[in-house]
């Protein structure tokens, strides 16, 4: 009798098993070892591929930078309850590519904001490749924040980009696993669409890419405009806004 063959797993379900997994160890992390509480875990994920040329990739990188050398986002962050956050740099291009991001820094004060600038405004661009991969990009990011010795009551994965996600041509993580993923994680993804190649960027990152807890999308006509859409983005960010309860008014109205 001839051996019947084992059933292959199809792309849908082993996108299905790969988020239920990587579900399941980023809520195990961090539960062996002290955590640094921190007001929001940010993870700033910027956009390295073809479309993006070395200006383009510096306007990006020196919008952060300015970003975090603004006083109000500065003060931003001493208002919050613990008066600190834990960010990071994740720089992505083609979906299966390697991935880079900037080790974890706290920020409680401007000078430790003002260094972070620093940093950030002197990385390399280590990526320049193929397609837009924002699936993985978002994963990658997730995994960051997975092991990154921080605890938050808000979580957030921050994606600056040109162009729509890039049809791939083997298996991969796509825009919905992902955003599922970070569903159940309670990550919040918002994006920063950068208009210059697609004006309908927007919205297609309001319909494909954020999710979550408060999540928005901004847009920037161009790279020029970077600088000026990401300081407005890290405010709205970084801000705490303390949940407030409230009821409908009953038929009868108020008593």
């Amino acid at each position: 009798m001839p051996a019947v063959p084992r059933p292959r797993r199809s792309a849908p379900l082993r996108g299905a098993l790969a988020v239920a997994l990587l579900a399941l160890a980023l809520g195990a992390a961090g539960a062996a070892r002290a955590e640094t509480e921190v007001d929001l875990e940010l993870v700033l994920a910027v956009d390295a591929s073809g479309s993006v040329d070395e200006r383009e990739f510096a306007l990006q990188m020196g919008g952060i930078a300015a970003g975090f050398r603004a006083p109000e986002v500065q003060a931003a962050i001493a208002r919050g309850p613990l008066g600190r956050i834990a960010v990071t740099v994740a720089i992505w291009a083609e979906a299966n590519r390697p991935k880079f991001a900037l080790p974890w820094r706290l920020i409680a004060a401007p000078e430790e904001a003002e260094a972070f600038a620093d940093l950030v405004e002197r990385t390399p661009r280590t990526i320049a490749s193929g397609g837009t991969g924002i699936g993985k990009a978002i994963w990658f990011s997730l995994t960051e924040i997975r092991d990154n010795g921080f605890r938050a009551p808000r979580r957030v994965v921050d994606i600056s980009g040109d162009g729509r996600e890039t049809a791939v041509r083997e298996w991969s993580v796509l825009t919905q696993q992902a955003t599922q993923a970070a569903r159940s994680f309670g990550v919040t993804v918002n994006g920063l669409a950068i208009l210059n190649d697609d004006p309908d960027l927007e919205r297609y990152y309001r319909r494909h890419v954020v999710t979550g807890p408060g999540a928005f999308t901004m847009a920037a006509a161009d790279y020029e405009d970077v600088a000026a859409a990401m300081r407005r983005k890290l405010l709205r960010e970084i801000s705490y806004r303390p949940e407030v309860g409230w009821a409908l008014p009953t038929e009868a109205g108020p008593r």
